[in-house]
């Protein structure tokens, strides 16, 4: 790992938590021969009110262990563990876990509380909760053992919040709750990618149906029969009303138009069926665009030779969130809605499409890396609206949380599929040039502890 500061995406380090014993001991007296009765009853006097004394004082603080290894048969059928990967140091007792939303300086949490957005990927031996064998429904470029992907030191870490435990997704209670009811992802590609791994960790316990498709099967809808549920992902990348021309590859033939005062029907037809949404946006705001509001040009984002005025991705953001918020907040239908702060990517010596490359085989430490300007501008922007919007939620008595994925995805650069979107990218020539994903997350891997948040805050919350 390079050993100076990256501003390219950011990882907390891997802390070890030591665990003081506290050791007791005694000595026994000595006896004189004489006087054999008195002192015979002495010691059993003073023995009594040692034991009355350690019983009811406090006991020593219990410390759990991690999970035990794996033994070879417990081996998913992909996955290797990585020499690097050692046991883990006994962490000490840890505090319940409080699903309330932390402060904004930095998502520290209230005094008391844990803070389940702040803390450390630490080696998990148990390894994913699935396979690309168990799980059928992910995409193929997310599959990244599929695709060849060699190491697989990247499947042996879980998050860890400081100060508590947070547990693993625990499907078949998710899905006994969640019976008869509908939820949504609404929002880009990295949607997709959290809902898939819903879906994969999900299918351990009843496989889905999937009922419905648009025809770039970008949005989709599953149903689990056994209990009712649906959960659909559906398409619509800036929230707001928008004409996008791109091809398959993500390259425009003509600006994007922003319609900033109007959201896309897309998903606001179909919010009073959804019982749980989680929503995003972020990363498409910081393509070219043209802004519309009242019907007309308003200004736009980077279109040099335009004659517009340069507003700004940021401009757009905010009243796009704002918008959305304002929706929510006045409709009718209570919906239980999770915000998902935007995913920060992990390109190195370029961008996707120049040639960029995330070849990191392990998280960040601490102070190695920071976020990028942009991502702390959309972080920003998402922390202040969601800050007012909560607070007009609470007071209508909705239920608006944040889901601050930012962070701890920052700290994953080895997560990504890389080259790896592909299959077998280097069969034929090992120093092929080929396009590099190091934004989405591969399947399994990292984007699972997203899921462990999800049921923390809206099950186990």
């Amino acid at each position: 790992m390079d050993s100076g500061k990256v501003k390219q995406s950011s990882s907390l380090p891997l802390s070890s938590n030591m665990v003081k014993l506290l050791k007791f001991e005694w000595n026994p007296f000595s006896l004189h021969k004489h006087s054999h009765l008195c002192v015979k009853l002495a010691v059993s006097l003073f023995l009594i009110g040692l034991s009355f004394r350690l019983f009811f004082s406090s006991p020593s603080t219990p410390v759990p262990s991690l999970s035990p290894s794996l033994s070879a048969s417990d081996d998913p059928p992909f996955v290797e563990k990585p020499s690097e990967i050692k046991h883990a140091t006994p962490v000490p007792a840890q505090t319940p876990i409080s699903a309330e939303i932390p402060e904004f300086s930095d998502q520290i949490g209230p005094t008391g509380k844990c803070d389940i957005f702040t803390g450390d990927w630490i080696p998990n031996q148990s390894g994913p909760a699935y396979t690309n064998v168990s799980c059928t429904v992910m995409e193929d470029h997310q599959n990244c053992m599929r695709n060849g992907r060699p190491d697989t030191g990247y499947l042996y870490w879980r998050w860890s919040p400081r100060g508590c435990e947070l547990p693993q997704f625990d499907p078949q209670r998710f899905l006994d709750l969640m019976r008869n009811k509908s939820w949504a992802f609404v929002g880009d590609s990295i949607s997709r990618n959290h809902v898939q791994s819903l879906l994969c960790i999900l299918s351990q316990v009843e496989k889905a149906v999937e009922v419905y498709h648009d025809k770039e099967y970008k949005s989709k809808r599953w149903h689990f029969p056994s209990h009712n549920f649906t959960l659909s992902v559906i398409w619509s990348p800036f929230l707001v009303k928008a004409a996008i021309f791109e091809d398959i590859n993500g390259l425009s033939s003509s600006e994007i138009q922003l319609h900033l005062d109007k959201l896309d029907k897309i998903w606001t037809d179909q919010y009073h069926s959804f019982d749980y949404m989680i929503i995003s946006g972020g990363k498409w705001f910081l393509k070219t665009a043209i802004y519309h509001e009242n019907d007309r040009v308003v200004g736009c984002h980077y279109c040099p030779g335009k004659n517009l005025t340069e507003l700004g991705f940021d401009y757009a953001y905010r009243k796009t969130l704002d918008l959305v918020f304002n929706f929510t907040n006045s409709s009718p239908h209570k919906t239980t809605m999770l915000v998902r702060t935007a995913t920060p990517d992990h390109f190195e010596n370029g961008e996707w499409f120049s040639g960029g490359t995330c070849a990191k085989k392990v998280p960040f430490k601490e102070g190695e890396i920071s976020f990028t300007d942009v991502d702390s501008i959309l972080r920003n922007i998402e922390l202040e609206v969601f800050e007012k919007a909560s607070a007009v939620a609470s007071k209508r008595g909705l239920s608006l949380k944040l889901l601050d994925t930012s962070r701890l995805s920052l700290l994953r650069p080895d997560g990504h599929p890389g080259p790896y979107r592909q299959f077998r990218p280097f069969s034929k020539d090992k120093n092929a040039k080929v396009q590099n994903d190091c934004l989405h997350w591969c399947l399994p891997g990292p984007i699972d502890s997203w899921n462990d948040l999800v049921m923390e805050m809206v099950v186990n919350g």
